[in-house]
């Protein structure tokens, strides 16, 4: 399967779980710890994240720990797995995170991050020591988030270049995240119950019209074969996608978590550096781009659908103002910053 920039990526999502094994706590230790390790890859075993975790398992070996890695292409299943004690930690997406962070999992919020210079100021924000009680939800800590790129979406035909015209259209939605179903509603498009497995199959053979995707996803899951010959890719960030690495806290040291922070944010910019060549890889013919009185209606838009899962409690206030403080003060000229 053709693979550009990912394992890449992978090397710095990879670099927060060796955290954990390279810490000082665990060279304190005598005898060899046993800790499991839930990687979702949509490839699998054999997949780029999966590969380079796997390379440091002999390094983590020597400083006393014994690193158990197991691919999971079905991010439901590793997120279960976890949730049921059979893994130490887990590496997933910030959507999926919710159900054990709700703070974080609010990260991925349709609309709240417009772009890299409000995505770093955030993770500068959650890296501090003094954002840990917002990391922490029960017997859970989120020990590292790390960026995945803006979030397009991605047409088999071109034709659909507006919001009206995706009235019907049928869109591969992950079914279990109640913002991206409640999104599909509002525009009028049908939603198709998909998750991180089988979308992009269901896109590539036509099953659906339309799916989303950030553009690290675009080569080693194939997306061209559904674009290609006659769609493109709707350069406006429908959301900003993360990864996140959460931990059982009683199977770790308390500062463990902060120890992944610290080195996940010391490689924030190979993974904006990895995420921009990902962006350069999809050829300049597929992109499609709208126009800028467009782009300002599709903010209102995302806004107004955003606000409203806020009012149901889908996602976090406490996030949500953050990441409003944070628009509005990379761009005090947005409408809402008056508010």
């Amino acid at each position: 399967m053709k693979s550009v920039n990912l394992p890449r990526k992978a090397t710095a999502v990879a670099a927060l779980c060796a955290t954990l094994a390279l810490s000082p706590f665990v060279q304190a230790e005598s005898d060899i710890m046993e800790r499991s390790f839930c990687v979702f890859d949509p490839v699998g075993a054999n997949g780029p994240l999966f590969a380079i975790t796997k390379t440091f398992q002999p390094v983590a070996l020597k400083e006393g720990i014994k690193l158990d890695l197991r691919a999971y292409t079905d991010e439901k299943v590793a997120a279960e797995d976890f949730k049921a004690g059979q893994c130490d930690a887990v590496l997933l997406t910030g959507t999926r995170a919710r159900e054990f962070n709700k703070f974080t999992g609010t990260l991925e919020a349709m609309g709240a991050v417009p772009g890299e210079e409000e995505m770093r100021l955030l993770y500068n924000t959650l890296s501090q020591e003094k954002a840990r009680p917002f990391l922490i939800d029960g017997d859970y800590e989120v020990a590292g988030v790390f960026p995945g790129g803006a979030v397009y979406l991605h047409t088999r035909d071109r034709a659909i270049d507006s919001v009206e015209k995706l009235q019907g259209k049928r869109i591969a939605t992950l079914d279990f995240d109640t913002a991206s179903v409640r999104m599909v509603r509002h525009v009028g498009a049908s939603v198709v119950g998909s998750n991180s497995a089988n979308f992009a199959g269901k896109f590539n053979n036509g099953s659906v019209d339309l799916a989303y995707a950030p553009a690290v996803a675009y080569s080693p899951l194939e997306l061209y074969k559904g674009v290609n010959p006659n769609g493109g890719v709707f350069k406006y960030a429908l959301a900003y996608m993360n990864f996140q690495v959460i931990i059982h806290r009683d199977r770790f040291p308390d500062d463990a978590g902060q120890m992944v922070r610290d080195q996940a944010i010391k490689r924030i910019d190979e993974a904006y550096e990895i995420i921009a060549e990902a962006e350069a890889g999809i050829p300049d013919d597929i992109w499609m781009h709208p126009p800028q009185e467009d782009v300002a209606e599709y903010d209102k838009m995302l806004r107004k659908v955003r606000l409203s899962l806020l009012e149901d409690g889908v996602y976090d206030e406490r996030a949500i103002s953050l990441m409003k403080a944070i628009r509005c003060r990379v761009d005090g000229a947005r409408s809402e910053c008056a508010s």
